[in-house]
């Protein structure tokens, strides 16, 4: 891998605190309800781990991993469930959590897909919302940050499976 430089743009403490008031809002809107929370993998495994633990309602948990596919880095468009829930969602109150809101593509056909499974409701948080990629119309019910055009790493967030140790969010510079 060529060398790299990343710039901090959300730095740990931010993200906490926003996490936070995510969570409560969450918790606000969700009391009394049976909550399931859908992770997409693998991105959003580090933001949902650090959301469920700030929740004040209880949850259960599954997760999702979907592939869209296209030439290199573009998105044909076309999105598949490459492993689904192993939770029935009938009646269910559906939150799925997603690390970023680029195209929208995966998120529109994720939710296209468990409304015909017939939850009760169905919500998506996300932790980063990137509307200068949007090539679908689509608006998350919860968004942790908004973020410019820039190819962001950390906080469970990858570029070629590399840098999602990082504990803040980073610009990526240089990449190849």
């Amino acid at each position: 891998m060529k060398e790299t430089t990343t710039e901090i743009l959300f730095p740990k403490a931010v993200i906490e605190r926003r996490v936070g008031e995510l969570a409560a809002q969450i918790s606000r809107d969700y009391a009394g309800k049976d909550l399931l929370i859908v992770g997409i993998l693998n991105g959003a495994f580090v933001f949902m781990a650090d959301l469920i633990r700030a929740l004040n309602v209880p949850c259960t948990v599954d997760f999702v991993r979907m592939a869209s596919y296209g030439a290199g880095s573009v998105s044909s468009g076309e999105v598949l469930i490459r492993k689904d829930l192993e939770t029935p969602v009938a009646g269910r109150d559906i939150l799925i959590v997603e690390d970023i809101v680029d195209t929208g593509f995966t998120l529109s056909r994720l939710l296209e897909i468990l409304r015909e499974r017939r939850p009760a409701s169905l919500k998506v948080c996300a932790f980063l919302d990137k509307q200068a990629r949007r090539r679908v119309p689509f608006v998350a019910d919860y968004v942790g940050f908004p973020i410019p055009d820039a190819f962001v790493v950390g906080y469970g967030l990858d570029y070629n499976e590399q840098f999602r140790f990082f504990p803040d969010v980073r610009v990526l510079r240089d990449i190849v």
